[in-house]
C-alpha cells in the first residue's frame, strides 16, 4: 500500500468539528473570528485524584463539541507523575509533565502545583473542572493573533514508522515576541482505564488527548517565523497505541513567557492531502 499523507492547516483541522457541533454547542457570548483559531487546552491530571475526572469530563467535552465558536480547542491531557506514589500507579504519568506544570508555575507567579490544573494557551491558569472560568479563557484566547502553522504526516499503514512536517509562518503579523519553541507532541484519544486503587478505586476513567510523546522539535527565533520555515520529525509508534485515535498536534511556544503562540493538529491515519512547502531560499 502506498504511503499516507495527511496535510491540514490550524483552521481546517477543527473547523468541521465546529460546524458539526454548532447546532448542539452553546451560543458565545460576544461575536467570534470569521475563521477558527487554534487554542492549545492543557490539562495536568492524574488518575490517582478523586478530583481529577471531573476535569478530564470537561478537557472531552471540550475537545468533542467545541462550545467556542470561532476556537479551535485542540487538547493535551498530560498525566503527572507525585500521585503515583499514594496507591496507583497512571499508566500514562510521566515526570516530564509534572517538570512542565512546574514551569508553568514559575511562569504564571504560582505558589504550588496541584490538580487538576488547565492552562490555556500557555497563558491562563485555572481549576481543571471549572467549565465556566475555562471558555472564559478560552473565547479570550481565540482573539489574540497566531502564527500559522501546517501540519503534514507521511506514514504508512504497514509501518510504526512516521513522519512529521510543519509549515511555520510566515508571520506577518510579528506575532512572536521572543525566540520560540516548536514543540511535537502525540497524542491519543479514546483511552479508558479500570483503577483498582487509590482514591478512584472500583472507577472507570476516560480520557481524551493524552499526551504519549512530547518533544521539542527546534527553537527558532521570530525573524525565522515572520520568514516562514519548516520543521519535521522522524519517529516510531509505540506498539501499544492505536494509530487511528492518535494526533500529531505541533505547537509554538515562546521560551521564557511560555505563551502560546500557534499550533495545528493532524491525524495520524488520514488521506493523503497537498504537499508542504520548502523552507525559502535563505531562510534561517
Amino acid at each position: 500500500m502506498r504511503p499516507t499523507r495527511t496535510w491540514v492547516g490550524a483552521a481546517a483541522v477543527v473547523g468541521l468539528a465546529v460546524a458539526g457541533a454548532a447546532a448542539s454547542g452553546p451560543a458565545p457570548d460576544d461575536p467570534a473570528p470569521a475563521s477558527p483559531a487554534p487554542v492549545i487546552v492543557e490539562l495536568f491530571t492524574s488518575q490517582g485524584c478523586s478530583s481529577c475526572p471531573p476535569a478530564d469530563d470537561l478537557l472531552r467535552g471540550l475537545a468533542r463539541n467545541q462550545p467556542v465558536d470561532g476556537a479551535a480547542i485542540i487538547p493535551l491531557s498530560q498525566h503527572v507523575d507525585y500521585w503515583d506514589r499514594l496507591g496507583w500507579r497512571d499508566p500514562f504519568s510521566s515526570p516530564r509533565f509534572t517538570a512542565r506544570q512546574k514551569s508553568y508555575a514559575s511562569a504564571l507567579d504560582a505558589a504550588s502545583i496541584y490538580t487538576p490544573q488547565m492552562v490555556v494557551d500557555g497563558q491562563v491558569g485555572l481549576v481543571g473542572s471549572h467549565g465556566v472560568e475555562a471558555r472564559a479563557a478560552i473565547r479570550e484566547a481565540r482573539g489574540r493573533p497566531k502564527v500559522p502553522v501546517r501540519i503534514a504526516v507521511d506514514s504508512h499503514p504497514r509501518s510504526r514508522v512516521v513522519e512529521v512536517t510543519a509549515a511555520v509562518g510566515p508571520d506577518r503579523l510579528a506575532v512572536a515576541a521572543e525566540a520560540i519553541g516548536a514543540w511535537l507532541a502525540i497524542t491519543e484519544s479514546g483511552l479508558e482505564t479500570d483503577v483498582r486503587a487509590g482514591e478512584n478505586r472500583f472507577r472507570r476513567l476516560h480520557h481524551s488527548g493524552v499526551v504519549r510523546h512530547l518533544e521539542r522539535l527546534d527553537t527558532l527565533t521570530a525573524q525565522a517565523a515572520a520568514a516562514g520555515r519548516s520543521v519535521r520529525a522522524r519517529l516510531r509508534l509505540d506498539a501499544s497505541w492505536t494509530r487511528e485515535r492518535l494526533h500529531a498536534v505541533v505547537f509554538l511556544q515562546e521560551r521564557e513567557s511560555l505563551r502560546i503562540v500557534g499550533a495545528a493538529r493532524a491525524a495520524l491515519a488520514g488521506p493523503p492531502a497537498a504537499k508542504l512547502p520548502r523552507n525559502p531560499p535563505g531562510a534561517p
